[in-house]
């Protein structure tokens, strides 16, 4: 049986079809969307999963050296790694946020796929975290179907990172089919996510159409200049339809880092001062919230930064403000800021203001942030998004007929007035922001395995 899996960077989800028509399938608490979160004991803990209880096989050398290591490591430190050890989405975020200090927690793994000057070893790392989503979700289908799900149409995005072009898509794209394979599924296909929605959206045109179709995610942005209609919907070579394309990796998770770093970081010491009149140094702040960036929280959670807040702290003339962050250090609280973020920009889709909590860090500690600081703070990935768009429209050197704007982020009113605003005379149409590209895969699927 084929599915399409869209393995996003801030959800996944995954569509079969039906009598020609996509059904998403619910993967957690009866959502079709689980968020790209996984948790563990450790690090280690992944691999012998993955060994131990599903029986996935290590079919390289990086992969047998990193299971070997965490076999090691979890006997050493007599870490007991049950059917249970490793969780996914809102599961694994509940475990992070009761007992932060305990658990191994990643979000969006696909943000990493295509960095560059990564180690074979990390490679191999990233390469189970996918594959345990992958297995996971594709169990959740089974059981649903009663049936084997052994076939995949899987989205990629445009570009998986802004810098390391043709390298780092190839890259990131051998780790997911590698992934995918040892996942259980034994036929992988690809499509870009800007096509995969577009095909969802095709099949509500009547006549050829140009359509732009913008797709802001998680964790990157693709835009694709596409001919569509019904001539071109049971042809699996869509070459000649694709008019233009680009992407970038800023999406809807650059937005929120950027709202953290610019409302709720001063809270905690950004700005401030030494007592000799000294700016503290902005670095640490943004390393804390920089979810996506491995070499910024690496650096963040290292010895060497923890004796810098803590110099910091005695330091500065705020060193009360400044213990909030080297709280964020010590129970590696990152993700908790970015959160509250995010749960501040959803908020204000529909109203004028909204109070953060950070609670978690000290009680009464919070902002209330505006529509106007929002719109300030994600001022920066908000250019490089419309940049994507203009790079489409030159690619193409052709004029849309309509924008299909979808993707996580496609409900901010922000970015629908700038995107207005950059093309006043194109309308904008909207689907299933969350769930067309899925769907799009779903009918690529039948195209390819039927």
């Amino acid at each position: 049986m084929f599915i399409g899996f869209d393995y996003g960077t801030a959800n996944c989800s995954i569509a079969v079809c039906e009598n020609g028509t996509p059904r998403l399938l619910t993967l957690e608490n009866g959502q079709r969307l689980l968020p790209s979160m996984i948790a563990a004991p450790t690090r280690e803990a992944v691999s012998e999963w993955l060994y131990r209880h599903h029986q996935v096989e290590t079919p390289d050398a990086e992969t047998t050296a990193l299971l070997q290591r965490a076999l090691r490591y979890n006997r050493e430190e007599d870490i007991e790694v049950s059917a249970a050890s490793v969780q996914f989405g809102l599961t694994a975020l509940q475990h992070y946020m009761v007992d932060p200090e305990e658990t191994w927690f990643v979000k969006s793994p696909k943000s990493f796929l295509g960095a560059s000057g990564l180690k074979p070893q990390q490679i191999a790392l990233f390469e189970d975290l996918v594959c345990a989503m992958m297995r996971h979700i594709r169990a959740q289908g089974e059981a649903q179907l009663d049936a084997a799900i052994d076939q995949a149409v899987i989205g990629r995005p445009v570009n998986f990172q802004g810098l390391g072009g043709d390298d780092a898509n190839a890259q990131a794209q051998a780790i997911l089919l590698r992934a995918a394979k040892r996942a259980g599924f034994r036929d992988v296909e690809f499509q870009f996510e800007p096509v995969a929605a577009g095909l969802d959206f095709e099949a509500t045109l009547t006549k050829e159409t140009r359509v732009l179709v913008v797709d802001i995610g998680g964790g990157t942005t693709d835009c694709s200049m596409l001919l569509m209609g019904p001539e071109w919907r049971r042809q699996s070579d869509r070459r000649q339809s694709l008019l233009g394309h680009s992407g970038c990796r800023v999406g809807g998770n650059d937005l929120d880092i950027m709202l953290a770093f610019k409302t709720l970081m001063p809270l905690l010491g950004l700005g401030g001062k030494t007592q000799k009149g000294t700016a503290l140094p902005a670095l640490p702040w943004w390393n804390a919230v920089a979810i996506n960036d491995v070499p910024a929280q690496s650096d963040f959670y290292s010895a060497a930064c923890g004796k810098l807040l803590r110099d910091l702290v005695r330091d500065a003339e705020q060193g009360e403000q400044v213990a909030h962050l080297l709280k964020v250090w010590q129970q590696k609280l990152g993700y908790r800021v970015v959160r509250a973020a995010e749960e501040s920009k959803i908020a204000l889709s529909d109203r004028a203001t909204f109070d953060a909590s950070l609670d978690f860090i000290a009680p009464q500690l919070h902002a209330v942030i505006s529509d106007g600081m929002l719109q300030e703070a994600i001022a920066q990935p908000l250019e490089r998004i419309l940049e994507q768009v203009h790079l489409a429209l030159a690619g193409s050197d052709t004029k849309p007929e309509v924008i299909y704007l979808t993707g996580g982020s496609a409900r901010s009113p922000v970015l629908r007035a700038a995107l207005q605003q950059a093309l006043p005379e194109t309308p904008i149409a909207s689907g299933d922001d969350f769930g067309s590209v899925t769907a799009g895969l779903a009918r690529w699927a039948e195209v390819m395995f039927r």
